[in-house]
């Protein structure tokens, strides 16, 4: 791949299957724009697809329980409401799209009730005269611009979150809407956006209805929002309006709910007590829901806590059968498995795997007895699998042009760490015979991991002639929760030896430079990035950080989540915070040092680059910093397409001068 190809990633998103109707919502960046283009897909269940929509914009699909209707979301290009993802219906037999919302900031995912007449979803609704809304009594054309707006009154730590922004005045509510009634309205002028049915204390997060279509379950803040937490609870809202009832008190967090017609509430959730979150595999869950008025429900674990972590990204818990299907990360796979119904704490060794082996399962959705996936592996993004009597069948080719243009294979590796412990990861090498300049990349999180999927920066910098070396360390996540525990508190120590030894396992190789080694990552993998710099800069020739931690004692007070999650990781004593922060050695570093920050991370701050990058260049190192301008944290995954490929570019030219 080259940085020109990141557009050639066509990914399937969410998948809804209803008899013979499967559609598929895809996404990819296109250069041109400067924007993500998206359409839906009708995916033929014998292979093959066709367009289902036109619009460029169009995601979230969801067939109602009949079968007769699409909702889905779609965008437009304008400023206003249609320039945000609005609720639109179609027919499945034929006909036009109508659009159903005309909120501010847009609309959440539809959600259908089981009868298909009303949908719930959520939506962020902001104070007004914030964000392009007129002030209290005023009219559309009199909305204060962005830096004409009222002062804003924080009194809370979460008050924002990266990639989002300001949370406080502009709470995600729950709303449904009546499929008749905003049929009726559309074109009358008449507005079809219902109230909103919860209170702006809290956001509310991940609806279900309940089976009998009285009310809708939600995820919302412990104790209503309250006071700061990050703990979550599961609440059910009257459909036609009323106080949230508490019905699942969770022993930590519960998300993504699924209600069954027996009543069980499933949902996934991770255990710990105050704020301590972090490194906690996610489980599946399950509680009854009460009666209306009963006493909330006990929550009883149906997954083994140290070798089962759900991917709750991946979807709902969704019974099938005597089963609930879940995604799990395990060894850097992403697998469906079954989980019985009545298990309580099954081990992983002891759930069916249906999908994912040695790959990744994005999505999937379940209807008449039949699965259907999007699976990515090392040669695909993504793509549709459908799944019947134990067999698999891929329906899709959408990387077949990523694989022309050229997708390098993973070589696993497995090092033996200190205290012979092993660590797992990837080698990917570029063509020829070499010896090849060799980059170390660091990834994220830290409870997160490289994976059996197609990594476009992987391979991107092997078609330039590096051979790259992936590893999962302690510290990341699907190789049991104590594997993701063992750096609290230790950052910079087992986690470097990871490293280090699954690049001496790499460099083993005839074929490797041992004498052209360079270091990179982001986030997590910036703080590596400096603290190895630091503390074994022989073995590199440079090093590249991006978006990283690099002071905790300022991280704590600037970043979104510094108030809790620095405490978690490295704990609140000053002269430990500064022991783990690479800014504290920097008198060390003496290799060139690419400083790479986006100007709107409120994840990890600017000011965390530019503390770096004084600090070098006082020293006399060869540092730059590259900003990227209106970004978050997020660049390299969902920034601007044309920042992707610009980013990419000075990668690239970095490595080339250092490196050859």
């Amino acid at each position: 791949m080259r940085p020109t190809d990141i557009e050639l990633l066509t990914v399937p998103g969410s998948l809804t299957l209803h008899g013979e109707l499967l559609i598929a919502g895809l996404s990819r960046p296109d250069l041109a724009s400067n924007s993500y283009r998206s359409s839906l897909r009708r995916v033929g269940l014998g292979g093959g697809d066709l367009p289902w929509t036109h619009g460029g914009r169009d995601s979230a699909p969801v067939l109602s329980p009949d079968g007769r209707w699409l909702a889905f979301t779609r965008a437009g290009a304008d400023d206003g409401p249609g320039g945000r993802a609005q609720l639109h219906v179609m027919r499945t037999d034929g006909g036009e799209a109508v659009r159903l919302t005309s909120l501010p900031l847009g609309a959440g995912a539809p959600v259908w009730n089981p009868a298909s007449t009303r949908i719930a979803f959520t939506a962020r609704v902001p104070e007004p005269g914030r964000y392009g809304t007129p002030e209290e009594g005023g009219t559309p054309d009199k909305a204060p611009a962005p830096a004409d707006e009222a002062p804003r009154r924080i009194t809370r730590l979460d008050y924002r979150i990266d990639d989002v922004g300001f949370l406080l005045d502009r709470p995600a509510r729950l709303f449904v809407l009546d499929i008749a009634r905003a049929l009726r309205a559309e074109g009358t002028g008449e507005s079809a956006d219902p109230p909103p049915l919860t209170d702006g204390r809290t956001d509310v997060a991940d609806p279900v209805w309940t089976p009998d279509g009285a009310a809708i379950v939600v995820s919302a803040a412990r104790d209503w929002g309250q006071t700061e937490t990050v703990s979550t609870d599961l609440y059910r809202i009257p459909a036609e309006g009323g106080e949230p009832e508490l019905v699942v008190r969770s022993a930590g967090t519960a998300d993504h709910p699924a209600v069954t017609e027996d009543g069980t509430i499933w949902f996934f959730g991770t255990e710990f007590s105050g704020l301590d979150e972090i490194a906690r595999n996610t489980g599946l869950w399950s509680a009854a829901l009460p009666d209306p008025g009963g006493q909330p429900s006990s929550p009883r674990r149906a997954t083994d806590a140290e070798s089962v972590d759900c991917a709750a990204s991946a979807g709902v818990p969704t019974v099938f059968g005597a089963d609930v299907l879940v995604v799990v990360r395990n060894r850097g796979a992403a697998e469906l498995r079954a989980v019985p119904v009545g298990a309580s704490e099954a081990s992983l060794d002891s759930l069916r795997l249906l999908a994912g082996e040695r790959s990744c399962v994005r999505t999937f959705t379940v209807a008449d007895g039949r699965i259907a996936a999007v699976v990515a592996t090392e040669e695909s993004a993504g793509e549709v699998v459908v799944i019947e009597q134990g067999e698999q069948r891929v329906l899709t080719d959408y990387s077949a042009s990523v694989r022309a243009a050229g997708v390098r294979p993973l070589h696993e590796l497995t090092a033996t760490s200190t205290g012979d412990y092993p660590v797992h990861g990837w080698l990917v090498l570029p063509e020829g015979t070499g010896p090849h300049p060799v980059l170390l990349l660091i990834h994220g999180g830290p409870f997160a991991p490289y994976e059996w999927s197609l990594f476009d920066e992987a391979q991107v910098y092997a078609a330039a002639g590096y051979a790259v070396v992936l590893a999962n360390p302690r510290g990341s996540a699907g190789y049991g929760q104590e594997h993701g525990r063992t750096i609290v508190g230790r950052l910079g120590t087992v986690d470097a030896d990871d490293l280090l030894a699954i690049l001496d396992a790499a460099l083993e190789r005839s074929d490797l430079d041992a004498g052209r080694v360079g270091v990179m990552g982001g986030s997590y993998g910036g703080f590596m990035t400096g603290w190895l710099a630091a503390h074994h800069g022989q073995r590199f020739r440079a090093a590249w950080s991006e978006r990283a931690v690099n002071a905790w004692d300022s991280f704590v007070g600037s970043s979104d989540i510094g108030w809790m999650f620095a405490k978690g990781y490295v704990g609140s004593d000053p002269e430990e915070q500064r022991r783990r922060s690479p800014l504290s050695y920097a008198d060390r570093i003496d290799l060139p040092f690419a400083v790479v920050h986006s100007e709107q991370d409120w994840r990890c701050p600017l000011e965390q680059a530019q503390r770096m990058f004084v600090a070098l260049r006082a020293n006399g190192v060869e540092a730059e910093l590259i900003l990227f301008p209106g970004e978050g944290h997020e660049l390299t995954r969902t920034g601007s397409p044309r920042h992707r490929r610009q980013r990419f570019e000075a990668v690239l030219e970095w490595w080339a001068r250092h490196l050859g």
